[in-house]
C-alpha cells in the first residue's frame, strides 16, 4: 500500500468516526467515534468512502480530527464555511468555460496561488486565528510533502463543500422551520 492509500484510508476512518460524534450518544460519545473509526477500517466503510470521494483534503481532515477532540465551538463556523462556498464556487464556474482561464490549474503550478494565500495567512494572523492559520500551514506541508499533485486538493474537497453548505444553511433553514410553525 502507499502513502497516498494509506493517507486516504486512514482519513476517512477519522471523518467516519467524527461523524458519529454528531448522534447524541451523551457519555458513550468518545467510544462509539473510537469504535466507529476502527469498525470503518475493518467492514470496508473507509475503502468504500475514498473509492467514492478520493482522499479528503487535509482541511476536512483537520476538522475531522477537531470534532473527534470535542473541539467547542467547531471551527468551521458560518464565515469560513462560507468562504469554502465562494472558492468551491469560483473554481466551479472557471472549470466550466463559461469565464476564461481555469483556477484549478494554478494548483500544479501554485506560485500564484501561493501569492495569494499569503494576504489570507496575514488576515488570520491579525484577526488572531490561529486555528485557522494552522489548518492553512497543514495543508501547505501536505502538498509540499507530496501527498497532493494540486494545491486545492489539500485545501478542499467535496465532502468538505457539503459540509459548508450544511453550516451555511444551518441557521437560515432552521429560522424558517420555526417561521413555519408559528
Amino acid at each position: 500500500m502507499n502513502v497516498d492509500a494509506a493517507y486516504g484510508l486512514l482519513a476517512h476512518g477519522l471523518l467516519f468516526g467524527a461523524l458519529v460524534t454528531l448522534v447524541p450518544l451523551g457519555t458513550l460519545r468518545t467510544r462509539a467515534a473510537l469504535a466507529a473509526t476502527a469498525l470503518s477500517l475493518l467492514v470496508g466503510i473507509a475503502p468504500i468512502m475514498l473509492a467514492i470521494f478520493g482522499p479528503p483534503s487535509t482541511t476536512l481532515l483537520f476538522l475531522a480530527v477537531l470534532q473527534l477532540a470535542g473541539q467547542q465551538p467547531p471551527p468551521l463556523g458560518r464565515l469560513p464555511a462560507l468562504a469554502v462556498i465562494g472558492v468551491a464556487t469560483g473554481l466551479g464556474v472557471s472549470a466550466s468555460a463559461i469565464v476564461p482561464g481555469d483556477l484549478y490549474a494554478l494548483g500544479y503550478q501554485p506560485w500564484p496561488l501561493l501569492a495569494a494565500l499569503l494576504p489570507v495567512g496575514i488576515a488570520l494572523r491579525r484577526k488572531r486565528q490561529s486555528l485557522w492559520l494552522l489548518i492553512l500551514s497543514i495543508d501547505l506541508l501536505a502538498y509540499a510533502g507530496g501527498l497532493f499533485a494540486n494545491l486545492w486538493q489539500a485545501l478542499l474537497d467535496p465532502l468538505l463543500v457539503v459540509l459548508a453548505l450544511a453550516v451555511a444553511l444551518r441557521g437560515p433553514l432552521a429560522r424558517l422551520i420555526a417561521s413555519r410553525r408559528h
